[in-house]
């Protein structure tokens, strides 16, 4: 990856002429079944145009309680966008109920913003939404005259666990947000994919948010390498995360496993002490009563054991 991006030949992407970025923006519209893609720095930074792009300001937009945009993106639609969020409860598998999406949605009545846009996750705290979930959620969407975003920060994750191709599982979407970074490996880089028009708008929303960027290529090529080589070794990410699990709930600990996220709660007097145990060994986890350990491609077998090595030598000594 790092010999693509030195040898990554490079233009200006700000006025569309930068040969890497347009390869792998061509390349992912190609792998998602969309007229056109467009290269943005991060994920937080998409999903914002994407809403931005679908949404006019004063009006709505539908998304989960538990969804990134909505959680972890600094309120970014409402603060920059003037877009207003209706929050749905997530049910315990990631989804939201889709009567409570369409009760969700406004009456055409000067009183109210009017409801644009359904916009869901996947993957979703680590859990895949099924297609026949999907499929279902398009409908309604479809049925009240709402638009549809996906943000697929981990798209490639759940398309693996789920054992389809992620054209297939984001079919109906009018647009989908995908991470070349986390489990694909590259430094940074999201996709936004979608049909020209909406990408023509979106590109302009990238503008306003401070996205265009000139000798992009090298941070593209990047990108391109993991969209071409790390997509089906993603399956030994879930493999490493089910191997932790089993390790940490024989220790007794509760948890839950998700593709390649595993989720622990330790007791609530242990975790400061145990945050340090594990930093000592070379383990570094963030504090918290739900401590989220992530696999990825820089954490092999070893480093599953000495993890668990870590946790073992805490509860058991």
């Amino acid at each position: 990856m790092r010999r693509a991006m030195l040898e990554a030949e490079l233009g200006d992407d700000v006025f569309g002429d930068d040969p890497t970025v347009n390869r792998l923006q061509a390349r992912a519209a190609e792998v998602f079944g969309f007229g056109a893609a467009l290269f943005f720095p991060s994920g937080t930074q998409s999903n914002l145009a994407a809403l931005m792009s679908h949404c006019q300001r004063g009006e709505e937009v539908i998304l989960g309680q538990e969804a990134h945009s909505y959680r972890y993106e600094a309120g970014g639609a409402a603060v920059l966008g003037s877009i207003q969020p209706q929050a749905i409860a997530n049910r315990p598998d990631g989804t939201l109920d889709l009567a409570e999406v369409e009760g969700a949605i406004k009456p055409d009545d000067p009183h109210f913003a009017r409801t644009r846009l359904l916009a869901l996750e996947n993957t979703i705290g680590g859990r895949a939404l099924s297609r026949d979930y999907l499929g279902r959620a398009l409908n309604v969407a479809q049925k009240n005259g709402l638009a549809t975003h996906l943000d697929g920060a981990r798209i490639f994750n759940a398309a693996v666990h789920l054992g389809t191709r992620v054209k297939d599982l984001c079919a109906g979407f009018d647009s989908v947000s995908a991470c070349l970074s986390k489990g694909l490996g590259a430094p940074a880089g999201t996709v936004l994919l979608g049909h020209t028009d909406f990408i023509s708008r979106a590109r302009r929303s990238r503008k306003i948010l401070g996205g265009g960027m000139r000798q992009a290529g090298i941070l593209a090529a990047a990108g391109l390498y993991a969209l071409e080589n790390n997509v089906e070794r993603l399956a030994d990410d879930h493999r490493s995360a089910a191997r932790l699990g089993d390790g940490l709930r024989a220790l007794g600990l509760g948890l839950e496993v998700h593709t390649n996220m595993v989720f622990v709660r330790p007791p609530a007097d242990k975790i400061e002490g145990l945050t340090e145990h594990l930093r000592a060994r070379g383990v570094l986890v963030l504090p918290a009563p739900r401590m989220r350990l992530v696999t990825h491609l820089d954490i092999d077998a070893v480093g599953i054991e000495r993890a668990l090595a870590g946790f073992e030598t805490y509860f058991r000594d």
